[in-house]
């Protein structure tokens, strides 16, 4: 099959950046540069050019002649597909975006051990880019907006990127049609980290959904006589479930729970009795259940009365734990982030720098560490009653030993464990280590403990049960990291764990004072998992963490 010359330029195009990220020789990586550019330019069809012909095309030269007539005769490029298997998926998508070439996604790779977008954009989150040579701030500013403009692209969304798209059409709406009912159900009314559609259930005829949609410039996907789906310009998904005012309460009902909780229902002899309730109050009252909230309609555990208690709300996070400063990759100082604290009514601050074998991080070395505990003394002496804990955010290293000797973990008032490096493991070596770290009478609280990045990254295989009884046996917290891209312990696995009585701390990873905020996302995922304000380590007031943390190292 024929290949026009658009198509054959871009293959050189591609060999010459994948030669350079693999730093191989640098001659011939912009020889093939040229060849891609003069390629393009060319008056005639290359398929249209007798072989022999080929080299004395202006800019074709033998070697590029001969890679040319194995892309017309098979349609690919050996060289080129032995560089793409030998490339990380994650580390090809980063050649779309703008401001980094070849040779700082060489460094993104080789260097930082970032194989992915999700991943590298939690890297722009934590200032790392502008650690390393040929990255500043502009760049690393430019890096971050583009990637994130680039993953409004692809379809799947983060709760928190989702959020204000989904009140503005959701207030439009209601402006717009003021007689009707509008109501987000689905994943994004669940409180689901990842949304793949925002759906709403509404009173509203579909001509008149179809022709508003269609004259704000949005694209008509589906239509059938329950429903349109469209979407808009941001590339977000719109499904619309129509019905009249009877049936509008069930039909919410059924669209706001998972297949699971939903088949629990049907199972039940009042089934038939839901339609024409008018509040879901009463559609539960009907069945013969208690109210259950949209956010636990999810797994079967919730059908037992006894473990639904009120959950943690935002307002019960008392401190906040797990936050960097300036002193590793943070970007405020320790003092500009405690008066951050008491200005928005938090009780204590727990900074927890990056240790030494975090060196992209600015790790903090013995030394650094007792200037830092200094600094803090002065600060609480300061800005008392208020207090600053000295923690650290310990690296687990290859052994699953911590980064400092117990002499050094010994002067921290709690030490959060997590791994960072070599994040490729098997589930025996990933348990090998955590088990090892969860077991450090030092360790307090289980860092994100699969290391994910939501949509960019899986995170290493883990036993979650294992886990859980190895943090039950060592009283040891399992983190739930409210970062969005993060939301790792998983909500699926919390009601697990506080059955056999083990904490969780909501915690930011803040590494900004804007970060604090990341801890209603923590929250909202924690509410899923049924997580009360008792089982939760960041509610307890300055002088219960003080009686927990006095208890745990006696």
């Amino acid at each position: 099959m024929a290949q026009d010359n658009y198509y054959i330029a871009d293959q050189f195009s591609l060999l010459s950046k994948l030669m350079d990220i693999h730093g191989e020789n640098s001659f011939k990586s912009k020889s093939y540069s040229s060849a891609a550019f003069n390629i393009e330019k060319l008056p005639v069809q290359l398929s249209d050019t007798p072989a022999e012909k080929l080299s004395t095309l202006k800019g074709v030269g033998d070697s590029v002649a001969k890679k040319v007539t194995e892309i017309l005769e098979t349609g690919k490029l050996k060289a080129l597909d032995d560089l793409v298997q030998k490339t990380p998926p994650g580390v090809l998508e980063m050649l779309n975006i703008k401001g980094i070439g070849p040779k700082k996604i060489a460094t993104i790779w080789k260097e930082m051990e970032v194989e992915s977008l999700g991943e590298l954009l939690y890297a722009c989150n934590e200032n790392r880019l502008m650690l390393y040579k040929g990255f500043g701030e502009k760049t690393q500013n430019n890096v971050q907006e583009a990637i994130e403009f680039y993953f409004k692209n692809q379809g799947n969304h983060l709760f928190a990127e989702t959020e204000s798209y989904a009140a503005m059409i959701d207030a439009t709406l209601k402006e717009n049609f003021p007689g009707y009912r509008f109501e987000l159900t689905g994943e994004f009314r669940r409180q689901l980290e990842i949304i793949h559609h925002l759906e709403w259930v509404t009173t509203l005829h579909i001509p008149s959904l179809k022709k508003f949609f269609e004259a704000n410039q949005f694209t008509v996907e589906a239509e059938d006589t329950t429903g349109i789906t469209v979407r808009g310009t941001e590339n977000k998904k719109l499904i619309f479930y129509t019905c009249d005012e009877e049936a509008f309460t069930a039909r919410l009902f059924e669209t706001s729970c998972s297949d699971v909780f939903l088949d629990g229902c049907r199972k039940k002899k009042e089934w038939d009795k839901i339609g024409g309730a008018a509040t879901e109050h009463e559609l539960f009252t009907r069945l013969g259940m208690p109210w259950i909230p949209v956010y636990l309609r999810e797994q079967e555990w919730v059908f037992t009365p006894a473990t639904l208690q009120p959950v943690v709300q935002a307002s019960d996070i008392k401190g906040i734990i797990h936050s960097h400063s300036n002193w590793s990759d943070g970007s405020y100082t320790i003092e500009e982030m405690a008066i951050a604290c008491i200005a928005a009514g938090y009780e204590y601050l727990v900074i927890s720098d990056h240790s030494k074998s975090a060196f992209y991080a600015n790790g903090l070395s013995e030394e650094r560490i007792r200037e830092q505990h200094r600094h803090i003394d002065e600060l609480n002496e300061k800005l008392k009653p208020f207090k600053i804990f000295k923690s650290i955010e310990c690296d687990i290293l290859n052994d699953g030993n911590l980064d400092y000797s117990d002499s050094i973990l010994s002067t921290f008032d709690l030490v959060i464990a997590s791994v960072h490096s070599n994040l490729k493991m098997s589930e025996d070596k990933a348990m090998l280590r955590l088990l090892k770290a969860i077991e450090n009478p030092y360790t307090t609280i289980l860092g994100h403990p699969t290391g994910r990045l939501l949509l960019s990254r899986k995170g290493y295989p883990v036993n979650h049960p294992a886990i859980i009884d190895a943090c039950a046996a060592n009283n040891v917290v399992i983190e739930l990291n409210a970062h969005p891209r993060r939301l790792d312990m998983d909500w699926r696995w919390i009601h697990d764990a506080t059955e056999k009585n083990v904490l969780i701390s909501i915690d930011p990873d803040a590494h900004t004072i804007e970060g604090f905020s990341d801890c209603r996302y923590g929250v909202l995922a924690a509410q899923k998992g049924g997580l009360t304000k008792e089982n939760n380590l960041s509610s307890f007031s300055l002088r219960e963490l003080e009686e927990f943390l006095a208890k745990k190292k006696s």
